[in-house]
C-alpha cells in the first residue's frame, strides 16, 4: 500500500514508518489465532512471540534507513522518567498495542510508531491490523485515515459525548476511586467504551468516531502516535492537569477529545489528578 503524503518535509520519515507498520502487520497476521510462546511481563501484562518478531522487523528497518536515530520500544528496557525530550529524533514504537486482545482474537489491536524531534512528536502512524485501517499525521500538516484528510467531531455538550477509556489492569490500589469517577461519567455522558487498546481509541477520536478518551497508566509507546494524530485532527490531548506538550505522553495520565468536550472531562477526572497507575 502507497504511504499517504502530508506534502511536508517530514513525508519521507512518514513513509519508513509507514513501512514498517506494514512489515509488522504481516508478521502479526501470521500468528492472528494462535500466539505462541506467551509470557508475563507483570500482573495481567503480557508479551508473545509476535510481539517480539513485530519489534524487531520494525526497529531493524528503522536502524537500517536511519543508523542514528534513537529507538524507545515497548520489548525492552523502560523509558527513564527524564527521557521527555529527546536529542536528536527518537523513535516511539508499540508492535502491539493490545496484545491481551490479540491472544483472545479480539479486535482491535494495531502497530503504533511515532517519531520525535527534539521536543515535540513530528510523525505518527497507527495501523489498525484487522482492519487493515492505517491513520497517518504529520505534525502542521493534519491528519489522514487511508489517504483521506479526516478531524474530530464536531460534538460540543458532554451529555452528547461518546467516550472511550481504559480500565486498570495492574495494580488496584485506587479501584474504588477510578469507579466512583466513571460512575459520574457514566451518568453524564451519552456512552462510553472500553476497547484495550489505547492507539486505537485516540485514532478513533482522531478521526471523530469518540468525542474523547482518558486513561492512566500508560507508556509513551502506548500514546505517542495517537496524541499527534488527535492534535492534528484538530483535537486537544493532555494529562489531568491541563498540561500539554509531551507531558501526557510521559505522565501517565492521558485526556484527548475534540476540543469543546475537554473542560468537562477534565473536570470529572479531578479526583483523579494525582492517579497513573
Amino acid at each position: 500500500m502507497d504511504t499517504p503524503t502530508h506534502d511536508s518535509p517530514y513525508d519521507l520519515l512518514l513513509d519508513t514508518a509507514v513501512r514498517a507498520a506494514w512489515r509488522a502487520a504481516a508478521v502479526i497476521r501470521e500468528e492472528a489465532g494462535t500466539p505462541s510462546d506467551v509470557r508475563d511481563k507483570g500482573r495481567n501484562d503480557f508479551v508473545t512471540d509476535a510481539d517480539e518478531r513485530a519489534q524487531a522487523v520494525i526497529t531493524e528497518f528503522l536502524r537500517e534507513t536511519f543508523p542514528r536515530d534513537v529507538i524507545l520500544a515497548e520489548e525492552g528496557e523502560a523509558a527513564p522518567e527524564s527521557a521527555s525530550v529527546a536529542s536528536g529524533r527518537r523513535w516511539i514504537v508499540d508492535p502491539i498495542d493490545g496484545t491481551t486482545n490479540f491472544m483472545h482474537q479480539v479486535p482491535p489491536y494495531a502497530v503504533s510508531i511515532a517519531l520525535q524531534d527534539e521536543d515535540e512528536i513530528v510523525v505518527g502512524v497507527v495501523l489498525d491490523v484487522p482492519r487493515d485501517e492505517l491513520f497517518t499525521a504529520v505534525a502542521g500538516h493534519g491528519l489522514q485515515v487511508d489517504g483521506e484528510a479526516v478531524g474530530v467531531s464536531a460534538t460540543e455538550s458532554f451529555d452528547a459525548a461518546f467516550l472511550a477509556t481504559g480500565f486498570p489492569y495492574r495494580r488496584f490500589e485506587h479501584t474504588d476511586r477510578y469507579l466512583e469517577v466513571l460512575a459520574g461519567i457514566l451518568r453524564s455522558a451519552q456512552g462510553v467504551r472500553r476497547h484495550g487498546a489505547a492507539a486505537i481509541d485516540l485514532a478513533w477520536t482522531a478521526c471523530g468516531r469518540f468525542d474523547g478518551f482518558f486513561e492512566t497508566g500508560l507508556n509513551p509507546w502506548d500514546v505517542a502516535a495517537g496524541t499527534l494524530l488527535v492534535r492534528e485532527g484538530g483535537g486537544r490531548v493532555t494529562n489531568y492537569h491541563d498540561d500539554g506538550g509531551l507531558t501526557p505522553v510521559f505522565d501517565q495520565q492521558v485526556c484527548a477529545t475534540n476540543g469543546p468536550v475537554h473542560a468537562d472531562l477534565l473536570g470529572r477526572l479531578a479526583p483523579m489528578d494525582d492517579v497513573r497507575l
